[in-house]
């Protein structure tokens, strides 16, 4: 008893500390760096454009300074069932705003512009609701191998604000450390840890939640990659690990301007399923 109301003391205040510990990390290298959100990178020195999408692992290469990226799911599909319900959520426009701060931070801030879900009980009895989803805010912060190098880090705290007006929601913040490294034949390797405080399924309470990544991708065809991906998710609360598995093409439509495809599928007969088509673009 002593042990489990000492872990959710702890808990329920580690977001306060990954802010906290996060603000060195914002002024980390800033001293030599020559551009801002005022003094944007001028076209011709600007990195490749990176995505944080379509595979759950991060990029963790940021946006360049005084720069815009916005990524969207244009449609997502998502299925779930649970031991009370199943559920079929709708997503329309479910954005990220990404601007390049300095060269090594970015702020993004997440919205849902529009949900609707479908909850049918086991019971027969099914709802619907529909409106404006959270909204999220992060913050991404390059470590190493933003501009050079073959490995590639980045820390990325975030707080989620309970907005929705499709589904019952609650304050939830996390921890996200996003990795990269680029492999011989343009292979890339990426992998991320990350620890959540995520409200309970069915229930308002919270819980603590550890998530593992691993993805490949690589060149298919000019202007066209792909990705497989794969990542588990362990709730401390419940004692459940659950497995997924994620594939994804992405394709360079024009310079700035990628489209996408994937799904993401849950392996255990109680995870969500995910369908989804999304854009990207820089400016």
């Amino acid at each position: 008893m002593i042990i489990s109301i000492l872990f959710k003391k702890i808990t329920d205040r580690y977001l306060i500390a990954v802010l906290l510990l996060s603000l060195p990390l914002y002024f980390f290298g800033q001293a030599e760096q020559h551009y801002s959100l005022f003094k944007p990178v001028p076209k011709e020195q600007m990195r490749e454009m990176e995505t944080d999408r379509p595979d759950v692992t991060e990029s963790p290469y940021t946006v360049d300074a005084g720069h815009l990226q916005y990524e969207t799911d244009v449609l997502r599909l998502i299925k779930d069932r649970s031991e009370l319900k199943e559920t079929t959520t709708l997503l329309v426009n479910q954005a990220n705003i990404k601007l390049g701060l300095t060269q090594n931070t970015a702020l993004q801030v997440g919205f849902q512009t529009y949900g609707r879900q479908k909850e049918k009980e086991l019971s027969g009895e099914s709802s619907v609701t529909e409106g404006f989803g959270d909204v999220t805010v992060r913050l991404k912060q390059n470590i190493i191998g933003n501009d050079k190098g073959d490995f590639v880090m980045a820390v990325i705290p975030y707080i989620k604000f309970p907005t929705s007006q499709f589904e019952d929601s609650r304050f939830e913040g996390g921890l996200i450390v996003p990795m990269l490294y680029k492999l011989p034949g343009e292979w890339n390797l990426g992998f991320q840890v990350e620890v959540d405080r995520l409200k309970d399924k069915d229930l308002p309470e919270m819980h603590t939640e550890l998530l593992q990544t691993l993805t490949l991708s690589h060149s298919l065809l000019k202007g066209m990659d792909g990705i497989a991906e794969t990542y588990y998710t362990y709730d401390f609360k419940a004692h459940e690990l659950t497995n997924y598995i994620n594939a994804a093409v992405q394709v360079e439509v024009a310079k700035d301007f990628k489209l996408d495809a994937g799904i993401n599928c849950g392996l255990q007969h109680h995870s969500e399923k995910h369908f989804f088509l999304g854009a990207s673009y820089r400016h």
